[in-house]
């Protein structure tokens, strides 16, 4: 059996003010043939910057609220909630509440989306 423990990763700080940990894929120790999946705090007035990629995605909000857009449409969701983003779809999740913003995500097929290189370049904000 193959586990990890939120404690055992340090994961990445990104300048958009949201904090990265990715349990399977990526650079963890746990890998998988199809996707990759992690863990996401956005401080209050953080986000996840506009992008988009060619992963299908699915964000869920665990806590707190946010303000969540795919292509044209925007919704706010609160804990808990999911939300599907197809592939090449542009989107950006955005804290709008006073308290830290817990995220999922799972996006398929596996590897290692361009907007993180993006994001720590400084193209992304």
């Amino acid at each position: 059996m193959q586990t990890i423990s939120i404690n055992d990763i340090s994961g990445e700080k990104f300048p958009s003010g949201r904090h990265t940990r990715v349990f399977i894929g990526a650079h963890s120790k746990l890998q998988a043939e199809n996707f990759v999946s992690g863990f996401v705090i956005i401080e209050p007035n953080g986000s996840v910057p506009l992008h988009d990629h060619e992963q299908e995605e699915v964000y869920y909000i665990l806590k707190g609220k946010g303000e969540m857009t795919v292509e044209a449409e925007t919704q706010v969701l609160d804990g808990v909630s999911a939300v599907y983003i197809p592939p090449n779809t542009k989107h950006t999740l955005k804290n709008i509440g006073s308290e830290e913003l817990h995220m999922l995500f799972v996006y398929s097929p596996a590897g290692i989306v361009s907007h993180w290189h993006e994001e720590r370049e400084g193209h992304l904000k």
